[in-house]
């Protein structure tokens, strides 16, 4: 038999820093989050060849001594655990892993000095020390990575490219630099400034300065509290949105995490608001109490799991379904500059100049043929007019009797109608601009959103079907359902226990119809799994609501009157996600008033 032997401690650290520094961002996220945890105010951070060269971070946070330096690189030596309680952790590093894990694939160099002291320098080279001495340094750490994964050929060729650990090493920056706009941050890659000393400043205004300028125009503010958990941050408005997920940003006690329950809330609370291709963006910051939480999951420390899942997810999605419906109609969207290049101006006469008229009998332009009217040819204000005559045709829209004066303008925030193109968009008035809204769009979001608030009303009717279904699924899954009977009888399904692995349904929503009781069924345990809540029937009322609202809107084409226009405006004004229809695309946009005085010249 082959004997047990104790592994090498150089091996005990490589095998550990497989789990901690998967890539040049994972070692760049523990020495960030070190100088965090060591009270920093300003953090320099340089990287090289996205991060595989080199990486570098100075801070001016409290420093080490050289006994304290000479612990930092052994294995589970840490200062942020002052007792052995773990379930406490208040700061972002607590395994004291990361240094030693980084030292044993890698040449690092460690300086610090603390205030009032002499700075020491410590050089470990994959695992081995090679220098030990004092160094010249302002009160604070600087940390130098060189070569990662050099002498760790099977993790090197794993790297993707420089420009792809680069990537990766920003987003990690970002996320850290987010949760803390206290700091100042400067980022630099290969001699070039990424970030230029980002100072201090509000959350939201960090958040727009590290992910889109115009967020902070197009977003809303979260502010709620519930049972000791406390949720900030920005929501972008459904209509500002991105192809990808990438801008979303999660944290827990000032931890970027990333977590499926957190990012199933965000789907969740822009469901119906937004295309289904299409992804919010957000930052959240959730504090949660430390008994509640547990960050002790994984060496990366960007997974957690909460005691009550349920609660937070609540929490999540109704305090940005809060803050969206606060937003009322407002939308992100306006009239594309690029949009403003499809309307022409009105084309030159061929060959007329200031001096006269020259043009020959075949240049004539055909809608110049039309013959003028009796008495408008020939003198224009008793001079002789040497251009060309137009006659303008008459116009083919109605014109309805105004019995009334037209409200002011001023007073609506969507303006007043002034008329309806191709028998869809209407064109309002506004005090800033022309209002297009498209009417079906519109329309079906207000039905959608009356019908929602009828639902609120209590428990929805159920059918029952002439023959129970019964749906096979394994134990686990049956007692969840079991347990949540009484929840989804409120909500239309009536299931009972038919056997260990089999569920009986004898009634379903009606306003799902004829639909697939088993599909619904399976949908729910899966869900029940994940989340613990019975989300899939509530997702699928929603659904079902807007196919009925989408069928019951004013449809395209149909005529509306001048009172009809303006009341669907006033409606719009006064109803939350007016913004957007059912599937998410805009129901109106703006063309402001200075881009339209650019079509004609005068700006």
């Amino acid at each position: 038999m082959v004997s047990i032997r104790r592994l090498p401690e150089h091996l005990v650290n490589r095998i550990a820093a497989g789990e901690v520094v998967e890539r040049p961002a994972s070692a760049l996220k523990e020495l960030v989050e070190n100088a965090i945890d060591a009270g920093a105010t300003r953090i320099a951070i340089r990287l090289a060849n996205g991060g595989i060269g080199r990486i570098e971070v100075v801070d001016d946070g409290c420093g080490m001594s050289p006994a304290d330096m000479a612990l930092a690189l052994e294995r589970h030596a840490t200062s942020k655990l002052p007792g052995d309680d773990i379930d406490q952790v208040a700061t972002m590093g607590f395994r004291g892993e990361a240094l030693p894990s980084i030292a044993s694939v890698a040449r690092l160099t460690l300086e610090s000095r603390v205030r009032g002291g002499d700075g020491w320098s410590r050089v470990t080279d994959n695992g081995a020390l090679v220098g030990d001495g004092p160094a010249a340094l302002p009160p604070g750490t600087r940390v130098l990575v060189e070569g990662l994964f050099e002498r760790v050929p099977a993790r090197r060729k794993f790297l993707r490219s420089g420009r792809s650990e680069y990537a990766a090493c920003l987003d990690a920056v970002r996320r850290l630099a987010m949760a803390r706009p206290d700091i100042v941050f400067t980022l630099e890659h290969d001699g070039r400034r990424v970030l230029a000393a980002l100072q201090p400043e509000d959350r939201p205004g960090r958040v727009a300065a590290l992910t889109d300028r115009n967020l902070r125009e197009n977003s809303v503010a979260i502010d709620m509290e519930r049972d000791g958990l406390v949720l900030g941050g920005v929501a972008g408005l459904p209509t500002f949105h991105r192809g990808v997920a990438d801008h979303q940003y999660l944290f827990v006690n000032g931890r970027p995490v990333k977590d499926r329950l957190l990012i199933g809330a965000i789907r969740g609370a822009y469901a119906e608001m937004m295309p289904r291709d299409r992804h919010a963006v957000v930052a959240l910051f959730l504090d949660v109490p430390a008994d509640q939480v547990d960050v002790n999951v994984h060496p990366a420390k960007t997974e957690v799991r909460f005691r009550d899942p349920a609660m937070v997810r609540g929490l999540i999605v109704s305090g940005l379904r809060r803050a969206l419906d606060a937003a009322g109609h407002r939308v992100a969207h306006r009239a594309p500059e690029d949009a403003l290049a499809l309307f022409r101006a009105e084309p030159a006469v061929p060959g007329y100049t200031d001096e006269g008229l020259n043009i020959a009998p075949q240049a004539a332009p055909s809608w110049h043929e039309s013959p003028m009217p009796a008495g408008l040819t020939g003198m224009v204000g008793g001079v002789h007019d040497r251009r060309p005559a137009f006659f303008a045709p008459p116009p083919q829209a109605r014109a309805e009797p105004a019995w009334a004066p037209p409200p002011e303008s001023s007073a609506h925030p969507l303006g007043v109608a002034r008329g309806q193109v191709a028998k869809t968009y209407i064109v309002a008035e506004a005090d800033d601009g022309l209002v297009i809204v498209d009417q079906h769009a519109a329309h079906e979001r207000l039905v959608l959103e009356r019908m929602r608030a009828a639902l609120a009303g209590g428990r929805l009717a159920a059918q029952a079907l002439l023959i129970p279904e019964v749906v096979e699924l394994d134990e686990p899954a049956c007692d969840r359902l079991e347990g949540r009977a009484g929840e989804l009888a409120e909500l239309g399904l009536e299931l009972e226990r038919f056997g260990p692995r089999a569920m009986l349904v004898r009634a379903t929503p009606a306003l799902l119809g004829r639909g697939d009781p088993a599909g619904l069924v399976r949908d729910l345990a899966d869900e029940l799994a994940a989340y613990d809540e019975a989300l899939s029937l509530r997702e699928r009322l929603d659904a079902v609501a807007g196919t009925m609202a989408c069928h019951g809107s004013v449809r395209a084409g149909r005529v509306l009157s001048v009172a009809e226009m303006n009341a669907l405006l006033r409606e719009m004004e006064a109803t939350p996600h007016s913004g957007q229809c059912n599937h998410g695309r805009p129901t109106w946009v703006k063309l402001d008033l200075k881009d339209v005085e650019k079509l004609f010249g005068r700006r």
